[in-house]
């Protein structure tokens, strides 16, 4: 028997978010809560459980793509239709939610991006127009992380050249499109981070190791096979 819905929130160090966020989101909609807890040292995960959200808690820290891929994992062992995936800091609004995942209950999409390009800065901005020109991927926001798959898309996802995908947003992209799954971008606000900094962006440094891994990506097209019976609809 499948379940409907599984919402998995990867977090790292978020015991002053998750609590807010995972009631937000039980106010929003019907379905599993997922919180995998990055190896956190604070609360993170005994806050989360005590909010009423399963935790997958890793022992060893694995990053933003890593502990997503975990959860991932969860949802396909679990036979989700619809996994969502959103950030632990408060960014993604889980009154969006339903927008999100229309598009899958109506069969217009395989992976649904919430696109918010309003929160870019101007070089992030200029960043995602020259990935969508290397890439050739129609999505305006490309590094948003608030996202929805379906269950072929979550299937994909757990194939083994996935597992070497070091950033979860433009490599899991293109990996989808080059395996022919419909990707669609729906319009979402956001807001400011409740508390905390980038885990991502903390410093010049990992903007420039992302920005390298990123090319490389895009150069590389990541080498995923085609699936059957899927055509490209981005848009």
């Amino acid at each position: 028997m499948k379940n409907k819905l599984a919402v998995l929130i990867p977090a790292l160090n978020e015991e002053l978010n998750i609590r807010e966020v995972i009631q937000g989101v039980r106010k929003a909609i019907t379905g599993e809560i997922v919180v995998i807890d990055d190896a956190s040292s604070d609360s993170t995960a005994r806050v989360a459980r005590q909010a009423g959200a399963k935790v997958l808690p890793l022992l060893l820290r694995l990053g933003a793509w890593g502990a997503m891929r975990t959860g991932i994992r969860y949802a396909s062992q679990h036979r989700f239709e619809i996994a969502v995936t959103m950030d632990a800091d408060g960014q993604h609004l889980p009154d969006a939610i339903c927008e999100l995942i229309e598009p899958l209950i109506s069969n217009l999409a395989d992976v649904v991006v919430g696109s918010c390009t309003e929160r870019g800065s101007i070089p992030r901005k200029l960043s995602w127009l020259f990935f969508r020109k290397m890439t050739g991927l129609n999505v305006r926001d490309l590094t948003s992380g608030f996202r929805a798959y379906n269950a072929a898309a979550i299937a994909a996802l757990m194939t083994a050249d996935t597992a070497l995908l070091d950033y979860q947003d433009i490599g899991v992209l293109l990996a989808l499109n080059k395996a022919g799954f419909r990707i669609l971008e729906v319009p979402v606000r956001m807001c400011p981070r409740s508390s905390g900094h980038s885990r991502v962006f903390s410093s010049w440094w990992d903007v420039f190791r992302y920005l390298i891994f990123t090319l490389i990506l895009c150069f590389a097209k990541v080498d995923m096979p085609a699936v059957p019976g899927y055509r490209s609809e981005i848009g």
